[in-house]
């Protein structure tokens, strides 16, 4: 997995890398785990926001899968070299720049927001429209596993 090798300071996480680690998704599970023992390592760190929260638990929540919501939250609030950042004023702004400038839907736009107000060189996540944004090189996972 070069790409994560080739990885340094903060990368921002949209929510589907969390998704495919915790629920083991079968195409994606060893590239993003590539990623997350980097980052446990401390060899990189990692910035999402706190929507990742409110979209990894929608499903479990409907399916009453208590203990995979609790999994989640561990996950995104208890793991080093990792922040779980909260909407601010100044993420709020930039977001709403992002979705005036680029057209982007409000989570996405809250997503790059926050990895971009923390400092984040790159942002991970498998929505390749997100490609058009500048300032922040986007690794598309569905590109990076077919490498």
């Amino acid at each position: 997995m070069g790409w994560v090798e080739d990885l340094r300071g903060t990368i921002g996480v949209d929510t589907s890398p969390f998704i495919y680690l915790i629920e083991e998704h079968p195409v994606y599970l060893d590239a993003v785990r590539s990623f997350f023992e980097r980052m446990d390592a401390g060899e990189i760190s990692a910035v999402t926001s706190t929507v990742t929260l409110l979209e990894v638990l929608v499903q479990p929540f409907r399916r009453g899968a208590d203990h995979l919501a609790g999994q989640y939250r561990q996950a995104l609030l208890n793991t080093n070299h990792l922040s779980c950042v909260a909407v601010t004023g100044e993420i709020a702004e930039e977001a709403a720049r992002l979705r005036a400038n680029y057209n982007l839907r409000t989570p996405d736009a809250i997503q790059l927001a926050t990895a971009i107000q923390s400092g984040a060189t790159a942002f991970l996540t498998n929505d390749s429209f997100l490609t058009s944004v500048p300032n922040l090189e986007i690794l598309i996972l569905d590109q990076l596993v077919l490498r």
